[in-house]
């Protein structure tokens, strides 16, 4: 029996009966031999890890654009509480701890440049909606490895599909990360926006601090407890009622006082004309595009996806690069 196997009877002993057992998956879209020493979770996990879309997470905005101090979120470190949150959640209900680690790590790989600003400047230029769930799908299947994917399993590209509030994963381990991401961008939020003087504890409703905490590790500490008490058993991700309610009211605080404060936001009509100037000039100019992306369009993929592709795939810093080297005279660039 080898390692793999042994790490597969163990989940049948160990995991609750809703968890995605290893030895249970729907597979690759592309069969492979199986590893001698880690699950297909494992292995997928570890694919993520080491691409380059993960990498390019650390200089991508998630609210605050180009902020002043080390100690903000970025995209990636978004990513990696999301992670441990949804870790602990899962390892106490006992559902697969490898597939929610895998879905968490990889859940924003396709988030834009610039955040949900980048986002819905894609959306306004194309058309139609420019879902980073959706995007962070086609990086693992088309765009990673020079356009020959990660090839992952079927349950982790579901939970990067499905992990925004609206939507429903098949899998009790998306749906503890869907949890997680909620749970941890309100939160981390809460804490930039302190950070940065447009919040404080006090101005917090205090409907939702009574239920929650006064202070973020105690309203993380607070939301995970209730969520693994009232999940434990269930195959779906569940809170108490009070929990939930003030989470939610929460939520709509921080849209209204945070994501939507001129302070913090009001920068974001230019990054959003930076992103859409960018994708009307690569249409009007696709041979500016790099070599792979030009092989896609050759290869029969719409010129409109391979713009958003390439764009999507961009940092914060990238971006701004390109946009001063199209569209400024060059002697500007180095005032």
């Amino acid at each position: 029996m080898t390692i793999r196997e042994q790490f597969e009877q163990e989940e049948h002993e160990r995991l609750c009966r809703y968890a995605a057992y290893s030895d249970s998956s729907r597979g690759r879209e592309k069969p492979e031999k199986e590893s001698d020493i880690r699950t297909v979770y494992q292995r997928d996990r570890d694919r993520i890890i080491h691409c380059k879309s993960f990498r390019r997470l650390k200089h991508k905005t998630q609210v605050f654009l180009s902020p002043y101090g080390d100690h903000y979120r970025t995209r990636l470190t978004h990513t990696l509480e999301v992670s441990q949150i949804a870790r602990t959640i899962a390892k106490a209900v006992r559902a697969n701890e490898d597939l929610t680690e895998a879905i968490a790590l990889g859940h924003d790989l396709g988030h834009t440049p610039f955040g949900h600003a980048g986002e819905r400047a894609l959306t306004r230029t194309l058309g139609r909606p420019f879902l980073h769930s959706e995007q962070s799908v086609r990086v693992v299947e088309r765009l990673e490895k020079n356009g020959r994917g990660l090839n992952l399993t079927w349950e982790v590209r579901d939970g990067f599909r499905n992990h925004r509030t609206s939507s429903r994963p098949a899998t009790l381990e998306g749906d503890i990360v869907r949890v997680s991401d909620k749970i941890a961008y309100i939160n981390h939020d809460i804490d930039d926006g302190i950070r940065a003087g447009l919040l404080s504890e006090d101005r917090l409703p205090e409907e939702c601090t009574s239920v929650l905490g006064n202070r973020t590790r105690d309203r993380i500490n607070s939301i995970i407890l209730d969520t693994v008490e009232h999940t434990i058993g269930q195959a779906r991700v569940t809170m108490s009622e009070q929990v939930e309610t003030a989470l939610l009211k929460l939520r709509t605080f921080m849209f209204e006082e945070l994501y939507r404060n001129p302070l913090a936001k009001g920068e974001e009509g230019k990054a959003e004309e930076i992103v859409a100037m960018l994708y009307r000039y690569y249409m009007e100019h696709p041979d500016a595009l790099p070599g792979e992306f030009l092989d896609m369009i050759d290869e029969g993929d719409p010129q409109d996806v391979v713009v958003c592709d390439y764009i999507a795939g961009m940092t914060d810093n990238y971006a701004i690069m390109k946009f001063q080297e199209i569209f400024l005279p060059h002697s500007w660039q180095k005032m």
